[in-house]
């Protein structure tokens, strides 16, 4: 499987986004539903801490590319889903680094919302992986 990231523009790589991701030679697709920081339970975790929330967000979401023999690596697609944006832009200089870490580069959309399912959740991670 090939990647190629799409960017017209360079402002997205300072987040470590691409406006576009090509790929070729892929055999299976991975859509992944939204992660968020609970526990093994549903247990939602670290009220109030977005960037807490998002690192465990983030661990769920590795844990189910693992369980589907995918890595990090194999992302090409983030939906990034917050109820706080200004939050969300405001601690980036520490959310970034948690997939930037993975050497990873997806195309990705935020959006704001008004609630997730749990109202002391703050952000849900939604990703496409190809292997």
């Amino acid at each position: 499987m090939q990647k190629r990231a799409i960017n017209p523009t360079e402002w997205l790589r300072h987040f470590q986004l691409s406006h576009a991701i090509e790929v070729t030679g892929g055999e299976r697709v991975l859509y992944l539903s939204g992660q968020t920081s609970t526990d093994a339970d549903g247990t939602t975790l670290h009220k109030g801490d977005i960037v807490a929330q998002f690192a465990k967000a983030w661990d769920n979401l590795k844990d189910a590319l693992a369980a589907a023999d995918m890595a990090p690596s194999n992302i090409v697609r983030l939906n990034l889903y917050t109820t706080d944006v200004a939050t969300f832009m405001e601690k980036a200089e520490e959310i970034v680094p948690i997939w930037a870490a993975e050497g990873i580069q997806p195309a990705a959309t935020l959006l704001g919302i008004t609630g997730l399912f749990d109202p002391d959740l703050m952000v849900e991670i939604e990703a496409t992986a190809v292997a």
